[in-house]
């Protein structure tokens, strides 16, 4: 649905306010790390174009900056995560959010970016024109309260890929009847009500005090894998309650071979180093779990039986259904979650949830479990481009119609390109390759004269599948608003980083399906 603030907008004795309009080359929509690493490429590679960041927000770091729960952290290594413009010079190869979050605020500070940046600018509607060859970009601001409207010859979504505004709960029955705290993580640190009207509330994250408390987390994701563990050092025992299990991996915090480098190695190629041999581990890794499920399987499954012993119910709680990587791989820094299992402080319990009550949750087995505190770490809302309602010459466009082109632009969009990073590996990894690519497309439209280009999709000219092949409820349910993919190049999105460097840095701009324009005098 449109952002309201595209609506008609009223002035004094009721006539049409005219929204202030200002120009620049590029708009950036984002100040996170798509939107750091777009300001940057643009400024060092195309210093012609002028430029600037709208941010929806009143913070530079995007995720980093949103999320507040306790241990939230990198589900990925910082050499990856890091931009490769300012290697992370840090000895903790998985960070925690603070740390990465100041790393950010650092880049932007050091390369002069933070200065170029307006907050509190929320982009509701983007219109284009291929007669002026234009974007039009209706944006609302609090302070001054008039709209703005900014256009631009090309646009640079670096949005993210979720709602901010809400998480995804599901509606459970009695959830009103539970006299404890309920609190989403995406929701830690805002004083919002519990869904479905529930009795409990999200105080500030700084005043929800669990110290002592009961808590369960439901969820068997990368969050709930986070946030079990930081809990249970205060809390007086945290229980995972999962529908189904989740591959969980054991990772050093550290690496102590790249710290080792460190004095005797000029930086840069330790950085280098450090960051290639993340690169072609994730690689590796995941062509193994994919060309060998099975083994993968039991590989994970026989580490985490080392960890918790014989004894331990590893098949039930840690045994997933599906294969590796058909969902996203699980990260156990210092393997925390099963040192805590291990200690006593959390316990893993696979069941459904059959209600809400006064003291907890009844399952589906009959049995209750007491809580304080549950904290529903049940997935996000997906949205691409932050659900900014689209137009392109006068006719509404729905991602879900289109095909992704290269995993960043769209069939049929003019000059925008949008940031979206690996599932497989870090997101930095591939929208740095995504920066590269746009600025030598700018680059080369400038030397040309070309003022529009639109990746151009032949009606049905071949079949679309998910862009997204994850089996992940997050993912499902956001399918239909999805952008498809191709089978065969450049509609195909691939998740290999080598692969894709070749394609962003060296492949063809004018490859046949990329068609440029000049404007007609």
């Amino acid at each position: 649905m449109p952002t309201p603030c595209c609506g008609k907008m009223t002035m004094k004795a009721n006539q049409l306010e005219k929204p202030m309009s200002e120009y620049v080359d590029v708009l950036i929509v984002g100040a996170g790390i798509s939107g750091i690493a777009a300001a940057y490429y643009l400024g060092e590679r195309c210093p012609q174009l002028s430029w600037t960041i709208v941010e929806g927000r009143d913070a530079i770091g995007g995720t980093w900056d949103f999320f507040r729960y306790p241990g939230v952290r990198s589900d990925s290594d910082m050499y990856a995560l890091g931009f490769r413009f300012r290697p992370w010079t840090g000895e903790q190869a998985i960070a925690d959010g603070a740390a990465i979050l100041q790393y950010i605020r650092d880049t932007a500070s050091e390369f002069g970016i933070d200065r170029k940046i307006r907050f509190n600018h929320r982009v509701c509607r983007i219109a284009w024109s291929s007669q002026s060859a234009e974007w039009t970009v209706d944006i609302k601001r609090p302070s001054p309260s008039e709209p703005l409207r900014i256009r631009c010859n090309f646009l640079f979504m670096c949005t993210g890929y979720y709602r901010y505004d809400q998480g995804y709960t599901p509606r459970w029955p009695g959830m009103a009847d539970f006299s404890g705290t309920v609190v989403h993580p995406q929701a830690w640190g805002a004083r919002r009500h519990s869904p479905d009207g529930a009795r409990g509330h999200c105080p500030d994250h700084d005043d929800l005090d669990y110290t002592g408390k009961r808590v369960i987390v439901i969820g068997s994701g990368a969050t709930a894998v986070t946030i079990a563990p930081a809990l249970a050092r205060k809390a007086e025992h945290v229980t995972m309650l999962q529908r189904s299990p989740s591959y969980v991996v054991s990772m050093p915090a550290r690496d102590d071979q790249v710290n080792r480098l460190r004095g005797r190695l000029p930086a840069a190629l330790v950085s280098w180093l450090a960051r290639w041999k993340m690169i072609l581990f994730a690689i590796t890794y995941y062509r193994k779990a994919r060309v060998h499920p099975r083994e993968t399987r039991e590989m994970v499954l026989e580490g985490i039986r080392e960890r918790l012993g014989t004894d331990y119910d590893v098949e039930r709680h840690f045994n997933p259904a599906y294969n590796p990587w058909d969902q996203r791989v699980c990260i156990a820094p210092e393997a925390d979650l099963f040192q805590a299992i291990d200690a006593g402080a959390v316990s893993m319990v696979t069941d459904h949830i059959e209600r809400f009550v006064e003291a907890g949750l009844q399952l589906r087995s009959g049995e209750i479990l007491p809580a304080d505190i549950i904290v529903t770490a049940t997935g996000m809302r997906m949205r691409i481009m932050d659900g900014v309602e689209i137009i392109v010459d006068g006719q509404a466009v729905q991602l879900g119609d289109t095909l992704s082109y290269k995993g960043f632009m769209y069939s049929n969009i003019p000059n925008l390109a949008s940031s979206f990073g690996y599932t497989n590996a870090s997101w930095t990894l591939k929208c740095e390759l995504i920066c590269e690519y746009v600025c030598r497309l700018l680059n080369y439209m400038e030397r040309r004269g070309y003022k529009h280009c639109v990746p151009r999709l032949e009606a049905d000219s071949q079949p679309a599948e998910p862009m997204i092949d994850f089996t992940s409820g997050y993912v499902q349910r956001a399918q239909a608003d999805l952008p498809k993919q191709g089978q065969r190049r450049p509609w195909k999105v691939y998740q290999n980083y080598v692969k894709d460097m070749l394609i962003m840095r060296y492949g063809r701009l004018n490859d046949g399906v990329m068609e440029f324009r000049r404007l007609k005098r």
